[in-house]
C-alpha cells in the first residue's frame, strides 16, 4: 500500500481500523459496539473457556467435512463442464444460479431434511463452497491451450497421462477455487450453526448475545475472521508455489 509516495505495510490499515473502532466504542453510542480494547481483553476469556474448545471441535468437524465433500464433488464436476460442451450447457446456468443465490434461505429446508445437528451444517458448508470450486475448475480446464492436447495425442499419451496433464495445467485455477471455497465455507458454517443455534460457534454466538456479552461476541467474530484469512493465506502460498504450471497453457 502506497500513501503520499511512501510504501506503508498492509498491517497499518488494520491498525487504523482498530483505532477508529476504539474511538467510536469509547463514546458508547451503541450498546452492541464495545471498544476494541474490551474485545481484545475478551479474547482471552473466549479462548480459555471449555465451551469454546467444544464449539471449535464441533465447528471444525462440520467445516472440514463440508469442505472436503465440496472439493470431492466440485473438481470432477468442473472437469466435466470444462471438457464436455453438452454438460457445460446443461449445468452452467444452475451452478451460477446457486453461486449467486442467498443460500442462507435454504438452511431451514436443510434442517427439515437433515435435522437439527451437524449434518445440516455440513450440507450448508458444502452448498456455500462447492459452486465456486466448480466454476474455477471449469475455467482452468477451458483455458488450456488445445495444442497441448493435440501434442499429447500425437505422442501417444494414454488417457491417464492426458488427465494428469490437464489437471496440472488447470491447477492454479483449481487452487484459487479451493481458496475461495474455504472462505465461503467459513461463512456457511457460521450461518448454518447460527440458524441451528444449538451446536458449535452458533450456540456460543447465541449465548453471548442473550447475555449481552458483546465484547465476547465480537471476539469470537474476530477469531473466525482470523481462521478464514489464515486458511486463505495458506492456500494462496501454495498457489504461488505451483503457479509455474500456468505457463504450460501458453507454451
Amino acid at each position: 500500500m502506497t500513501l503520499f509516495g511512501r510504501q506503508i505495510p498492509m498491517m497499518s490499515s488494520l491498525i487504523i481500523w482498530a483505532l477508529i473502532w476504539e474511538i467510536l466504542g469509547q463514546f458508547d453510542l451503541v450498546l452492541l459496539f464495545p471498544p476494541f480494547s474490551e474485545v481484545v481483553m475478551a479474547l482471552g476469556d473466549v479462548l480459555t473457556s471449555s465451551s469454546f474448545a467444544e464449539a471449535i471441535r464441533v465447528t471444525l468437524l462440520a467445516y472440514v467435512s463440508g469442505l472436503g465433500l465440496a472439493i470431492v464433488v466440485g473438481i470432477p464436476l468442473g472437469f466435466l463442464m470444462g471438457l464436455v460442451p453438452v454438460a457445460d450447457k446443461m449445468l452452467n446456468m444452475w451452478v451460477n444460479t446457486f453461486l449467486a443465490a442467498p443460500l442462507s434461505a435454504l438452511v431451514p429446508i436443510f434442517m427439515i431434511l437433515f435435522g437439527l445437528g451437524t449434518p445440516t451444517v455440513i450440507v450448508t458448508v458444502f452448498m456455500f463452497a462447492v459452486w465456486i470450486i466448480v466454476l474455477d475448475t471449469r475455467a482452468g480446464v477451458q483455458h488450456i491451450t488445445p495444442s497441448l492436447l493435440e501434442m499429447s495425442r500425437s505422442f501417444g499419451a494414454g488417457r491417464g497421462e492426458r488427465f494428469r496433464m490437464i489437471f496440472l495445467a488447470a491447477l492454479p485455477e483449481i487452487l484459487a477455487g479451493i481458496r475461495l471455497g474455504m472462505v465461503r465455507g467459513v461463512k456457511g458454517v457460521v450461518i448454518g450453526q447460527l440458524l441451528v443455534s444449538i451446536i458449535g460457534v452458533g450456540a456460543l454466538f447465541t449465548l453471548y448475545q442473550q447475555n449481552f456479552l458483546m465484547a465476547h461476541f465480537w471476539a469470537l467474530i474476530l477469531l473466525l475472521f482470523a481462521l478464514a484469512l489464515t486458511l486463505s493465506g495458506l492456500v494462496g502460498k501454495l498457489e504461488k508455489r505451483i503457479d509455474y504450471y500456468a505457463g504450460n497453457r501458453s507454451s
